[in-house]
């Protein structure tokens, strides 16, 4: 292997890394919220905050991060951005308040949202030749879905052996050879033919975004028809239509909305949403199940979901090689379907429950989900785009993940404590009611995973994977659908 071929792949696994531990940091919480909540003095009412000041921010600002990194240099953004997350870890690993964890999660929020884009269009334009980009986009969407699955993991092993101060301090030595390395590795790169920044389409996404996350977190505590969560959601609305219509007569746009016209990429957007919605909320569902119904500790917890994280390393490698066998769109169907089957599975679970009868096959077929799902969506959310949008795409991949996972963990957890608030209403003992209400929540996690199948099936286009960008530049991908 040439220098150049070897320098390529070790930029692909630096870049991957960053990511696992971006990704890492949405569901390493969840099992060590019970440990925070007591440490710290958390109410119960903020207590979400220490998951949605992560997903508020890095869901609100990942458009803008993307578009800064095609505008002001991918290499120097990334850069920029693992020192603020690496600093974030650090400040929350030794917070000493509800405020200063908030805010702490809030700032690591920040620089996912400019990591995440920002390594996602390196690699896409590291890796020029169809093939070779397949492999690496296969990596990253395997890095994605093994990353939610072994944040839940290692937050119950890190809890339990450590603190939960470990959860956050794990980042540092990540960060920091992240940041040595990537100056060795990585190639600096940008949109040369913009001359001008959009500012005002920065600020009108970024708050309408920001804004819309943020109703949908409070939506779930004070309930979705509250007038101020009905304001929230009418300011957002206006925010991002004045983001269309600014951007519509913008001659240097910050978001080109000719790129939603490939179907392809318009169907890995949905499909991603969609994922993000049932996933990040059937984690938190379960979590909940195992140590309020089962009474696992933060390290039983965490070891269950070894099942999950191991077998969804190896159906990420069987998918990345299967894309090129028999295209995307019957991998993306797949994976969707086996998500789907593990939704439903879990609307059986009980209060005697075991993990053999009532977790494991659940488990199994998620972890097929994840697998077949992350990575074709994050081929097609790159299907024909020019290397100078990369960062644009991937913000935008992105952006529907995240606040579909928003989306997801205040609906389905409304759905839970409502029907839990009305079983014990009606005499039911306690974990009778919680049972209730997260079988009500898998039930409506699986209707909206069938959502995706049919998004998967109607919106992804084989031609569309074929296409050549625009321009003359080589394709993202010589893939079949």
């Amino acid at each position: 292997m040439v220098a150049s071929d070897r320098r390529k792949w070790l930029a692909l696994a630096l870049l991957c890394v960053v990511q696992f531990m971006v990704v890492l940091d949405i569901a390493i919480v969840n099992v060590a919220l019970p440990s925070i909540k007591v440490d710290l003095g958390f109410s119960q009412a903020n207590l979400q905050w220490v998951i949605s000041a992560y997903a508020l921010v890095f869901g609100g600002f990942l458009l803008l991060g993307g578009r800064a990194a095609d505008l002001l240099g991918r290499r120097r953004m990334f850069l920029i951005a693992v020192v603020v997350f690496t600093l974030a870890s650090l400040m929350a690993g030794l917070a000493w308040s509800e405020g200063s964890l908030i805010g702490a999660r809030a700032l690591q929020g920040l620089g996912a949202a400019i990591i995440t884009p920002a390594a996602l269009s390196i690699l896409s334009t590291t890796f020029t030749e169809g093939r070779e980009r397949n492999i690496a986009l296969g990596a990253w969407g395997a890095v994605g879905g093994f990353g939610a699955a072994a944040g839940v993991l290692l937050g119950g092993v890190l809890t339990d052996a450590l603190s939960w101060e470990w959860i956050f301090f794990v980042n540092v030595p990540v960060g920091v050879m992240a940041f040595i390395a990537a100056p060795l590795l990585l190639k600096e790169s940008r949109d040369a033919h913009v001359k001008r920044f959009d500012i005002p389409g920065a600020v009108l996404v970024t708050s309408g975004l920001s804004l819309l996350v943020y109703a949908i977190t409070q939506a779930g505590q004070d309930g979705w028809l509250a007038g101020d969560i009905l304001a929230y959601f009418g300011i957002s609305a206006t925010l991002i239509a004045g983001f269309v219509a600014w951007e519509l007569r913008h001659p240097e746009p910050l978001m080109r909305f000719g790129i939603l016209r490939t179907k392809t990429i318009a169907g890995a957007n949905a499909t991603g949403f969609i994922m993000g919605t049932a996933m990040f909320a059937m984690f938190l569902m379960l979590t909940l199940y195992m140590q309020q119904v089962l009474g696992y500790s933060a390290m039983k917890t965490g070891v269950a979901y070894l099942a999950v994280a191991g077998t969804a390393i190896f159906t990420s490698a069987i998918a990345a090689q299967l894309v090129t066998r028999i295209g995307v769109k019957p991998v993306m169907v797949t994976g969707m379907v086996a998500l789907t089957a593990g939704l439903l599975y879990f609307t059986q679970v009980s209060v005697g429950g075991s993990y053999l009868g009532d977790l494991l096959p659940g488990f199994l077929l998620v972890a097929v989900g994840i697998g077949f799902a992350f990575v074709p969506i994050s081929i097609a959310a790159l299907a024909g785009v020019q290397p100078a949008e990369a960062g644009l795409a991937s913000g935008l991949i992105n952006t529907s993940q995240q606040i579909g996972g928003a989306l997801g963990i205040a609906a389905l957890s409304t759905i839970a404590t409502t029907r839990t608030d009305n079983a014990v209403a009606d005499g039911a003992s306690q974990a009778s009611a919680l049972v209730s209400g997260f079988q009500g929540a898998f039930f409506a996690g699986a209707i909206i995973g069938m959502l995706g199948i049919v998004a998967a099936l109607v919106l992804i286009r084989r031609e569309e994977l074929q296409e050549q960008p625009a321009e003359g530049l080589e394709p993202v991908l010589d893939l079949a659908a």
